[in-house]
Parts: structure tokens; C-alpha cells; sequence
């Protein structure tokens, strides 16, 4: 007896409150667990910035959500667009003059959905990072038509940054399946206050909270998010 009618799966957006919120780990650790599970899953990085590893995908975000989703995906589909700059889509078109390519990243979107059960779509930064001068990251969710993922983390201003995001979500009519908490700060908030708070300023699922994972294999990951994160309320 299957647990999830995998039938009904989609796809989701794993977006932040912020750059450097542990997005990548989040969406590895998802797709290791779909994938113990019996899931077909997929992974996307739509834009990617930063030095160009020498061998492999130029996006070591990409290298590493491709190991954790064990796919063979071309790199033109899973990260259809890669900046060698630390910076916005929109900034690295002003510095480089490599304009954002919005309509090939929508395409291989299209062609991935169509290879995976569930595919894992990982942004860049946080919802309100400029792709174009009036195109955000809010937009792309919105053109890919798929919920929000939204992971937070646990240190002062968290609070403010999640509320921000959520009614960024809110403005641009995009569906929040949940808030994942990456808990890595060891002088954040405490992590029951800070999900009471969360639950009762927004009214948005708390999907669960990751620990600092020292482990990054495979057994470990799903061990972790398998106990931590409500996946009932997330393939509901």
C-alpha cells in the first residue's frame, strides 16, 4: 500500500527570507527524502552565481542537489542559466551584460516537470531578488505556477524577514505550502517560541525544523528530515 498517491504530486518552489539561509541543504535534504521514498524527484537551480567550479556543473548548488536527487538531468535543464559574478540575475546583466533568459529557464522548467513526479525548483537569494528591472523572483514562482517552500532560520530578525516573505507570497497570489525553520544559529530564537509565534503572526504551516546537520550523507539526511519534517502536511 503506497503511502502518498505520488499520482497527485507537483512541483515546489524553495525560496528564502534571505540569501544564505541554507536554501541548497533544505532542498537536498527534500529530495534525498522523496527519494528514499519511492519518489521520482527532480531538481532545478534556475539561476546560479558565483566562481565556476573547474570540473562538473559550474553551480556547486547544482552539483549538490543533482547527488541528493541522484539524477542525470543536462545541465542546460537544471540550471539552464549561470552568472560567474556573486550576484542577482539583474545585477550580473548589469555588470556582464548577459541578460536574464527568462523564457529558456520557463521551457526547461516545462521539460523537467514532465520527467519527474516532483520537481524541486531552488531560487537564488531571497523572493524579492531582481531578475529583470521589473521582474522578480515572485514573478518566476508566479510564471512556473507552483506553491512556495519558504525556509527561514532562527535568529533575531527572523521573524521580521518571514513576515516580509510571506506577505510578498501573499501579494503576488502565490500558494505557501509551508516554512521550514533551519535551525544553524546557536543564539537564535528558541525554536517552540519561535514556530508559536510564526504559526499565530501568519497562519502558515511550520513544515518543521532542521537541525545543524554535521552529516551530510544520505542515511543521515533522511534519517533527520524524515523525523523533523511533517511530510503528510507537505504531499497533502
Amino acid at each position: 500500500m503506497k503511502y502518498f498517491d505520488y499520482s497527485l504530486l507537483d512541483s515546489f518552489f524553495i525560496t528564502g527570507t534571505d540569501t544564505d539561509v541554507g536554501k541548497t541543504y533544505i532542498t537536498a535534504g527534500l529530495a534525498v527524502s522523496f527519494r528514499k521514498m519511492g519518489i521520482d524527484v527532480g531538481v532545478m537551480k534556475p539561476f546560479a552565481a558565483g566562481s565556476a567550479q573547474k570540473k562538473g556543473f559550474k553551480s556547486e548548488d547544482l552539483e549538490i542537489l543533482s547527488r541528493a536527487a541522484q539524477v542525470n538531468d543536462p545541465e542546460k535543464l537544471t540550471n539552464p542559466q549561470f552568472f560567474p559574478i556573486p550576484a542577482s540575475p539583474y545585477t550580473a546583466w548589469m555588470n556582464l551584460k548577459i541578460k536574464p533568459k527568462i523564457p529558456a529557464i520557463l521551457s526547461s522548467f516545462k521539460k523537467l516537470s514532465q520527467l519527474h513526479d516532483v520537481l524541486l525548483v531552488e531560487g537564488m537569494g531571497g523572493i524579492m531578488t531582481p531578475i529583470l528591472k521589473n521582474y522578480y523572483i515572485t514573478h518566476l514562482i508566479k510564471d512556473m505556477s507552483i506553491p512556495a517552500i519558504i525556509v527561514t532560520r532562527s535568529n533575531v530578525g527572523t521573524v521580521n524577514h518571514t513576515i516580509m516573505t510571506v506577505k510578498m507570497c501573499n501579494e503576488f497570489k502565490i500558494p505557501i505550502k509551508g516554512i521550514i525553520i533551519n535551525d544553524f544559529d546557536s543564539d537564535g530564537y528558541k525554536i517552540k517560541e519561535l514556530t508559536r509565534d510564526l504559526k499565530h503572526l501568519l497562519g502558515v504551516s511550520i513544515l518543521g525544523t532542521i537541525p545543524f546537520i554535521d552529516d551530510l550523507s544520505d542515511s543521515s539526511m533522511y534519517k533527520i528530515f524524515k523525523k523533523n519534517i511533517d511530510f503528510k502536511l507537505l504531499l497533502k
